[in-house]
């Protein structure tokens, strides 16, 4: 949110530096992102001279350039080369002098003595566009007798300068999305700690009725609608606003419409209440009605896009029932002011914060309005808001107001009542403030004070303190004021270590993070909300904040990869990197969430160096760093190849029957949508599934053997259908107490071998702990391994 120190200003007065209102504003939780600087012209014509052309000539090498000279005051001469078609002697001119900064197009360029065409230019003879008053470039800007020769050309100039806070505002507090709720959430902070403030409470216009209307106002609904005012204005003249308002708004980053649309848009920005001009002229029935429409109505919005209503939005309609609005949210097509308008209807309401909320998420809208409408506005300043903009409209546009407000407001909206108890103030921030500080905290605050009790106050919040509701909420408002660096830091910290056991799976999971990281990977935090392409097991939320968030993720996959393309984009292509997350589906109709470790690498394996050749990144390399992270727990694993659309290539491990793991190259068509060109590969460790099988018993150290591991290799020719895996079961079912390690360490497929065969050449190691292994004891291991393999897949030995 944007705050313009000069509108700030409008409600606040204080010899504060623009630093020290930052700093001030930061700590009472109103966080200054940044600090900017805005003219209203760019560079504030900052440079520019008046100046007079004395001689004009053809530019001797250049049949469009002119050779001039031009005064510019204090007897100085300057020649200069001009391109515009309407330069010539006599006029007088603003001059671009050596060393003057001009902003065009967003363009900066400084002013130097420079060649051109083989003759010296000392400036520029500026256009209008080339100044930034307005962006004619038809020729150069021809000035009056009434600019004299040397003056600085901003003279003649209101200009504006401004400061900029930048605010990141949280979501609740909608009494501070204004100018005026920042000022008055500042003067309670300077006013309690004794420093110079000075702040208006705004209140009411009084009104200049003429005559009477016979416009009628009828609400359907006061839960949905408990509060709406319109008032009818005449003869309204919509034309540009003054220079004041649209640097205003120019200021915060808004561009200026109308008079009538720019009246608004300061007083939602001003005092944070939502406002609406509808042509009168274009509301049938000379009747505005509040409510709602049926399901499956069309209606074509202000930027021409046609929504099919849900029947639950509020909308403003004319007397026919004929849609003009959705309420709070956005306006229609065909009702809004235009520069044919004369008569107006303006709206100030305040709408059911959660219909206004459901209508905007149905509709994927948000707009100053409703971020505002569906947080709460100030009930009791919908009457103060229409006033002060009637005022305006009437001192801008020439309108008059005709007859009196058309109110309905049955009843009234009640102030939030709590108990402080002193007590649960000091148990809470760890420190006492005087009961008389926290008085005058609370009435600096417009908190009253209704009944003082033995521990504490009977209190009244106002209305427009939608976030304050309980005790707890109040004692946060006093310590914000107060002060959160007032409050010590305790000396010491007591707390009591807790053993951490095999049935911890948080311990697994910060083992598992500290090996990665140990290994080059870097931890990666998504964003639990995201979009989907198949919705068919998916979570979707009631109230999504936009479309691309109306997800709860079923894989940790493509947030990875998003992560990988933002690198990959930056020069950073070598991808190792893990997230700690959950994923969320329906199973059989109920939803259901489970936790995951996912691991993404891609690029290079080891960084470019001299001594290594370069080394990409396969699967392999990513199935080592997995087996690595299951080592360090104790059960067997059984290997199959696994269906997925999300791999190209993938493998699916499996405990007990339970599936622990899946890994495999990311498809292509997923890496084409992430916008990446190089191979992934990734991983998925389903951390619930290892928790429960993991091993309850404590570790034991074991002696390193005495004696050695003996290997022995087979080279196996099998059919072209068989794989590893089956090879591997097969083994590991010999009863041999002897074989300890199998390994697959070449594969060929080619030339010299069967049609319809390949070559599998495999490593066992065998070990026997009491003693040297004879070799009679390998010879009955590898016989039996040679009998498997020849019975099950009808292998042959090679030479």
């Amino acid at each position: 949110m944007k705050i313009s120190n000069n509108w700030l200003k409008d409600y606040i007065k204080t010899d504060l530096k623009i630093e020290k209102i930052g700093e001030y504003l930061t700590d009472i939780g109103l966080e200054v992102e940044g600090i900017e600087k805005y003219e209203s012209v760019k560079g504030s014509l900052e440079g520019i001279v008046v100046g007079k052309v004395l001689t004009c000539e053809p530019h001797p090498n250049a049949d469009k350039l002119k050779k001039t000279t031009v005064d510019v005051g204090n007897g100085k001469v300057l020649n200069i080369v001009c391109g515009a078609p309407n330069v010539a002697a006599g006029q007088i001119v603003p001059v671009a002098v050596v060393g003057t900064t001009i902003y065009k197009g967003g363009e900066k360029l400084v002013m130097q003595k420079a060649k051109i065409r083989g003759e010296y230019s000392e400036g520029m003879i500026c256009a209008e566009d080339e100044l930034g008053l307005s962006d004619d470039h038809g020729g150069i800007m021809i000035l009056d007798d009434s600019y004299k020769i040397g003056d600085d050309f901003a003279k003649y100039f209101e200009l504006t300068t401004d400061q900029v806070y930048e605010i990141g505002l949280t979501p609740n507090r909608t009494d501070a999305m204004s100018h005026y709720g920042v000022a008055r959430d500042l003067h309670a902070f300077l006013s309690t700690n004794q420093l110079n403030s000075e702040f208006e409470k705004v209140v009411s216009k009084p009104l200049n009725i003429e005559g009477t209307t016979d416009f009628q106002l009828e609400v359907e609904d006061s839960e949905l609608t408990p509060r709406y005012i319109g008032a009818v204005i005449e003869n309204v003249k919509v034309g540009e606003s003054p220079d004041w308002l649209k640097n205003r708004l120019k200021a915060i980053g808004l561009n200026p419409i109308n008079n009538i649309v720019d009246i608004t848009n300061f007083i939602l920005h001003g005092l944070g209440q939502p406002l609406h001009a509808f042509d009168a002229d274009q509301i049938k029935g000379r009747k505005v009605k509040v409510g709602t429409v049926k399901e499956g109505t069309k209606f074509t919005t202000l930027d021409g896009a046609e929504r099919t209503l849900n029947g639950t939005e509020i909308m403003i309609k004319d007397g026919e029932n004929h849609p003009m609005c959705i309420a709070g949210v956005f306006g229609g097509e065909n009702s809004g002011v235009s520069a044919d308008t004369k008569t107006i209807f303006l709206e100030s309401a305040y709408f059911n914060p959660v219909a206004v909320r459901k209508s905007a998420k149905f509709h994927g809208l948000s707009t100053d309005a409703s971020f505002r409408f569906e947080r709460g506005v100030d009930p009791n300043g919908v009457r103060i808001a229409i006033t002060h903009a009637i005022s305006l409209i009437e001192e801008i546009s020439g309108g008059k107001l005709v007859g009196q407000l058309l109110e309905h407001y049955p009843k009234k909206i009640e102030d939030h009542y709590v108990i402080l108890r002193f007590s649960k103030v000091e148990q809470i921030l760890g420190t006492k403030i005087h009961r008389e500080k926290i008085k005058e905290i609370l009435k600096s605050l417009e908190i009253q004070v209704l009944n003082e009790i033995q521990d504490g106050f009977e209190i009244s919040v106002p209305a427009y303190r939608a976030d304050v509701t309980r005790e707890i909420d109040v004692i946060e408002e006093i310590l914000r004021i107060y002060g959160y660096n007032k409050i010590d830091s305790p000396q010491k910290i007591s707390f009591t270590p807790v053993r951490l056991s095999f049935d911890d799976q948080e311990a697994l999971e910060n083992s598992w993070a500290r090996t990665l990281q140990s290994n080059g990977f870097s931890e990666v935090m998504n964003n639990s909300l995201t979009s989907v392409k198949d919705e068919t097991n998916a979570v979707k939320l009631l109230n999504p904040l936009s479309g691309d968030l109306a997800f709860m993720r079923n894989s940790l996959l493509e947030g990875l990869l998003e992560n990988a393309d933002y690198n990959i984009k930056r020069k950073n292509p070598d991808i190792k990197f893990f997230e700690l997350g959950k994923i969320y589906y329906k199973n059989e109709g109920k939803y259901d969430e489970r936790k995951q470790l996912a691991m993404l690498v891609s690029g290079r394996n080891v960084g470019e160096n001299w001594l290594q050749p370069k080394s990409v990144t396969n699967f392999y390399f990513l199935k080592s760093y997995v087996k690595t992270l299951f080592d360090q727990l104790n059960f067997a694993i059984e290997e199959k190849s696994l269906e997925d659309s999300r791999f190209s290539d993938a493998l699916e491990w499996l405990s007990q029957g339970k599936t622990i793991a899946r890994l495999g190259k990311v498809a292509p068509e997923l890496l084409k949508d992430a916008d990446i060109e190089q191979d992934c590969f990734y991983a998925e460790i389903e951390l619930e599934n290892c928790q429960s099988l993991r091993s309850k018993e404590n570790l034991k150290f074991v002696d390193i053997p005495k004696f050695n591991k003996i290997r022995r290799d087979l080279a196996l020719l099998i059919e072209k259908n068989v794989s590893y895996s089956d090879l591997y079961k097969a083994a590991r079912k010999n009863p041999s107490k002897y074989l300890r390690n199998i390994n697959l360490f070449d594969v060929y497929e080619g030339k010299n071998l069967p049609e319809g065969k390949k070559s599998y050449a495999m490593s066992f190691e065998l070990l026997n702990e009491e003693k040297t292994l004879e070799e009679k004891d390998i010879t009955e291991v590898m016989n039996s391994l040679i009998k498997t393999f020849q019975k099950e897949f009808s292998a042959e030995l090679r030479g």
